[in-house]
């Protein structure tokens, strides 16, 4: 199963957000206004005109709330945590065409605060992995040091590592010399 363009964009965009905090194994990526600036102008988040201090904070709050939809137990147990990210959102759909992107919808007020943004963009797209019944495809890392979150959006639900060329790579050579070492024993 796929997903729209502006669905996989948000995911990914909520993945980057939950793997930016210090707990994800890495040290704080919005240490600071700048690194929050171009958060956003990395993933191309329209419509923010200014970041504050108050903004940072409040983004920072919000991966970790995020973080726990990754690590819910079950899909109900998701579903009620996307429900509490969306319960207080106010949600302003409308069709948009920007930026060279077909019509798509945006769910979020026009100059809303980043937060606010990430939450109803992120929180929808979560809530349209749950309703798919994909939940499964929100994972953290299984490379045993790493907890980092991941999207698994591969055809045959094979990804496993958060990033390919690290740890699944790590893990690979690590397995790889293990059975070296083996067949030397024998």
């Amino acid at each position: 199963m796929t997903f729209s363009h502006d669905v996989e964009h948000s995911l990914n965009v909520v993945v980057d957000l939950v793997n930016s905090d210090p707990g994800s194994g890495g040290g704080e990526q919005l240490a600071d206004l700048a690194a929050l600036e171009a958060f956003i102008e990395r993933h191309q988040i329209s419509d923010v005109e200014t970041v504050t201090e108050a903004d940072l904070q409040a983004v920072r709050d919000l991966r970790l709330r995020f973080r726990d939809v990754f690590l819910a137990a079950n899909t109900a147990e998701a579903a009620k945590l996307v429900n509490d990210l969306l319960s207080g959102a106010k949600l302003c759909p409308r069709l948009t065409d920007h930026d060279g992107y077909d019509w798509h919808i945006h769910y979020f007020a026009p100059g809303s605060a980043p937060a606010e943004h990430l939450l109803i963009d992120g929180g929808m797209a979560l809530s349209f992995v749950v309703v798919a019944g994909e939940r499964e495809r929100l994972q953290v890392c299984s490379a045993p040091d790493c907890a980092r979150v991941l999207v698994d959006l591969s055809r045959n639900r094979s990804k496993r590592y958060c990033d390919s060329r690290t740890c699944g790579n790590r893990l690979h050579v690590a397995a790889y010399r293990e059975r070296q070492r083996a067949a030397a024993v024998v």
